[in-house]
Parts: structure tokens; C-alpha cells; sequence
């Protein structure tokens, strides 16, 4: 688990093979509630925005959706540099927060986020079945919760498992510590319920990267609770999943996990792209 310095390696390689004569178009602050029906106040017409920056003039590619940290009670809507010019779309995604909203409404607006995503990406020249979730820490929660726990795209009439992967970075596999300050549960008090993406563990999930920090440097446990999360995932029978813990880094660990996230996208969509020719 800790072998990921070749994986870093060749991942940096691809990334700066991207050539530099690609215009790239940036979409601020669309709204992904379509319905209105669905918005009832202010605060999340105002909130439930996001970015889209995307490769002019190409077909095809491949779309990171991301979610900041911030706990779930801050942050802000990013296109996190190190992704740019790199050949694909990104989606950096603001989200309601608590104490303004209480779970699962976070977690609601992840989904709808992404069902936004996978019903709109075309028409700006992105392949749908290209659609990776990302995010870090409480990001990272996100993208496991909306990846594993179907029932939050099926509202909107999207299957979970057509994700083409789930790549969180350093986030919770156990109930998020912001849902457990919401019940009055201290934080070293560990949970796993219908709001923990362990919870929910099955072997027809979109593959999966996890990506910690150091164990000895992460926040408390968070190593450790992916790795569970690793192993059971691999005991119910899910044949594409892997951990990787970076060494020497601590839960600011997004610098060399971006590159290691782009080389994911790049096997995943080398595959389908050779699943489909040999049809």
C-alpha cells in the first residue's frame, strides 16, 4: 500500500505530455438545480453553483467532477491547478453548508451536482461515461456517499454505478465527523450508519482509488478507516479497487495525489476505449 512512488512517477510523466495548444473555456456559476421546485430559499439558489472549465473544440473527453473540504461546514468551489490543461473537464462544485444545513442536504446537492454533470456534459464535448468524482476530506465523503449509496442519483434519474470512478482523497469511509457533531456524538467516537460509505459497501460499485496521507500524520484514524473500508470492499467481492498511502504527508496531502488521480482517469478511460473496440 505504501508502493506508490513508480505510480507517482509515471503519472507525472502523462501529465506533462498534454500538449499546451489547447484553448480551455471556463462556464462560472451554473446553477445545478434545474428545477425549481427543487430550490427552497435563498441560501441554496445562492450556494448550489458551479464551475466548469473544459477543453475547446475537443470530443470525448474525460470529466472530473470535485468536491472541496472544508468539514462540511466551509470552503469554497474550486479548479484545483494542478488539473488545468491536462486534457479533461473539472467541475469544482459548491455545496450548502452546515450550520445552515443539517445531513443528508450536503450530500443531496453532491448528487445533483454530478446528475448535472452527467445529463449536461455533452453538449459542451464531454463523453458521459468519462465521469470520475473526486474530492478532498470532507469532499472525499462526498464523492464515496453519492458513488455508494445509489439511492441519492436515482432521484435524478442517474445510476450510480455508470460513474466511470470514485477517487477520494484522505476522506471519510465511516459517518462523517460533521454528522456525528450534528447528533451530539464526539468526534472520536466512531460511527458507521447509513451516512457512512462503509455502510454501503457492495461489489458493483464504480472502481475506486483511495488515497490517504501518512497514517501516522492524518487526522485521526483516517488511514486506517480506508483501509477497512479497502478490505471490505474487496471481501464482498469488488474487483477494481486500490489504496494508496502517501508517505511523509499528512492530511494536506492533494499535491502529489493530483497526478496519481490523473493517471487513474487516463487507465480507466484507456479500458472502456479498448471494452468498446472489442465489441
Amino acid at each position: 500500500m505504501k508502493d506508490y512512488f513508480l505510480l507517482l512517477m509515471c503519472a507525472m510523466f502523462w501529465s506533462l505530455s498534454w500538449t499546451q495548444d489547447t484553448e480551455y473555456i471556463m462556464e462560472s456559476n451554473l446553477k445545478y438545480y434545474q428545477d425549481s421546485n427543487l430550490v427552497s430559499n435563498s441560501y441554496q439558489s445562492e450556494r448550489c453553483v458551479l464551475d466548469l472549465y473544459y477543453p475547446k473544440g475537443k470530443e470525448s473527453f474525460a470529466t472530473i467532477v470535485w468536491f472541496h473540504g472544508g468539514g462540511l461546514t466551509s470552503g469554497e468551489k474550486e479548479i484545483p491547478v494542478a488539473l488545468l490543461d491536462k486534457g479533461v473537464a473539472v467541475v469544482g462544485v459548491n455545496y450548502r453548508l452546515y450550520p445552515r444545513v443539517r445531513a443528508p442536504e450536503y450530500i443531496e446537492d453532491a448528487a445533483a451536482a454530478v446528475a448535472f454533470v452527467v445529463k449536461n456534459i455533452k453538449k459542451y464535448g464531454g463523453d458521459p461515461s468519462l465521469i470520475f468524482v473526486s474530492g478532498h476530506s470532507a469532499g472525499g465523503y462526498l464523492a464515496s456517499m453519492i458513488g455508494l449509496d445509489t439511492s441519492y442519483l436515482a432521484k435524478h434519474g442517474v445510476d450510480a454505478n455508470n460513474i466511470a470512478g470514485l477517487i477520494p482523497f484522505s476522506g471519510h469511509t465511516i459517518t462523517h465527523f460533521t454528522v456525528r457533531k450534528e447528533r451530539g456524538i464526539r468526534g472520536t467516537q466512531p460511527i458507521i450508519d447509513e451516512l457512512a460509505p462503509l455502510y454501503h459497501v457492495r461489489k458493483d460499485a464504480p472502481p475506486v482509488l483511495l488515497i490517504t496521507g501518512d497514517r501516522e500524520l492524518e487526522l485521526l484514524g483516517r488511514y486506517e478507516e480506508n483501509a477497512y473500508f479497502y478490505r471490505m470492499m474487496k471481501i464482498i467481492g469488488h474487483q477494481d479497487i486500490e489504496i494508496l498511502e502517501l508517505d511523509g504527508y499528512d492530511h494536506s496531502m492533494t499535491e502529489p495525489a493530483f497526478p496519481l488521480l490523473l493517471k487513474e482517469i487516463e487507465r480507466i478511460t484507456k479500458r472502456n476505449q479498448n471494452s468498446v473496440i472489442d465489441k
